[in-house]
């Protein structure tokens, strides 16, 4: 049930996104004569006045269909309300409004999660010390820091039992390379005042130390409706942030970072793990792929929505499109290679599955 679950999270964050395009088009007058999702055979269909709407056995997918692309078309080619003969302002609104979509419904999972499932935090003050990096030389180690200290205070800033004071204090470490920092700490019942000066990396400061809440971590119902905005907003921003960081360090170094990328099955995985320990989490796992969906779909690459927004780009530097054979060119070897990709990750990641070793076995 939990797979489905997870299933059922992933087909939702495509329809989103899907329904964003065809709002786009159809608020403005564009002819849409197709909206499917998922791909393969056709499962369900309802034919309107000019749009087939269709439900496809394989739910990971979907498609909003416009009919500049069907060669059966009845309208005219100089039709003004088909696609390719709106300016390049009205085609981008239709090609970005599917990752608007995606960050609009992900805000309003979080604002979700917060309102009807509460506002996680911990059972206790401070920012806990769950481990130290297993190196020789470690900042940490000389400055007399131990595992299973709990960090109250660090550059007069107090920590409460928000789960942000984690972040808080990862910013605070960061933002004093080769600077001591005066930290707060209690170990046990005893009060320590401990000096530490983070080294300096190419991100920022840093002290080799693993951190977690201070206690179990429990959600508390939300004081007002203005709190679950803003909480939401707070979520929203540090997934944005975390994002962003995650594919500058994907580019930057890909050697290292490749093999973190996670597939469809790996998705699912994931879902399903959360969907079976912690139902209301699913808020959350929703929103960080949406948001993601959103990122991969803005990405310059051909057969997505960035490479589209590119082309356009260069047809409003141009002053006209480039020639259809170029962008059919293009496009079809982006959209071989993204499949090719997903294939490899697909078959990665169902190999690794328990039960598909098993059989190897």
């Amino acid at each position: 049930m939990s797979v489905l679950a997870a299933i059922a999270v992933l087909a939702v964050l495509i329809f989103v996104h899907e329904l964003g395009h065809f709002i786009a088009a159809r608020s403005q007058g564009i002819h849409v004569n197709r909206f499917s999702l998922g791909f393969g055979p056709v499962l369900l269909k309802y034919q309107g006045s000019e749009t087939e709407y269709a439900v496809r056995a394989f739910p990971l997918g979907g498609f909003v269909g416009f009919p500049d692309e069907d060669p059966d078309s009845t309208f005219e080619p100089d039709d003004p309300n088909l696609l390719r003969n709106r300016p390049v302002l009205d085609r981008g609104i239709v090609i970005s409004a599917g990752v608007i979509a995606n960050l609009v419904f992900a805000y309003f999972l979080l604002v979700s999660q917060v309102g009807f499932v509460g506002i996680p935090q911990a059972t206790q003050p401070g920012v806990l010390i769950k481990e130290l990096a297993p190196q020789v030389s470690n900042v940490a180690t000389e400055a007399g820091i131990k595992p299973e200290d709990v960090i109250i205070a660090a550059d007069g800033s107090l920590f409460g039992t928000s789960l942000q004071e984690i972040e808080k204090l990862r910013n605070i470490i960061k933002n004093h390379p080769g600077e001591p920092i005066q930290l707060n700490i209690e170990r046990g019942d005893e009060n320590l005042n401990l000096t530490v000066v983070p080294e300096a990396k190419p991100g920022g400061g840093s002290i080799g130390v693993g951190l977690s809440p201070n206690g179990e971590v429990k959600r508390r119902p939300t004081k007002s409706i203005l709190e679950a905005f803003s909480v939401g907003a707070t979520q929203f921003q540090n997934i944005i942030s975390q994002t962003v960081k995650g594919f500058g360090q994907l580019v930057t170094n890909f050697g290292e970072t490749a093999g973190q990328v996670a597939g469809p099955v790996k998705i699912v995985k994931i879902g399903a793990n959360i969907a079976q320990n912690d139902t209301g989490s699913l808020f959350f796992f929703a929103a960080l792929i949406s948001i993601n969906l959103a990122f991969i779909n803005i990405l310059p690459l051909p057969a997505l929505d960035g490479g589209q927004l590119a082309f356009l780009l260069i047809e409003s530097v141009r002053g006209k499109p480039l020639p259809t054979r170029i962008q059919e060119s293009v496009m079809q070897t982006g959209l071989v290679l993204i499949l090719g990709l997903g294939i490899l990750l697909l078959v990665k990641e169902t190999t690794q599955l328990e039960w598909v070793q098993k059989l190897f076995q």
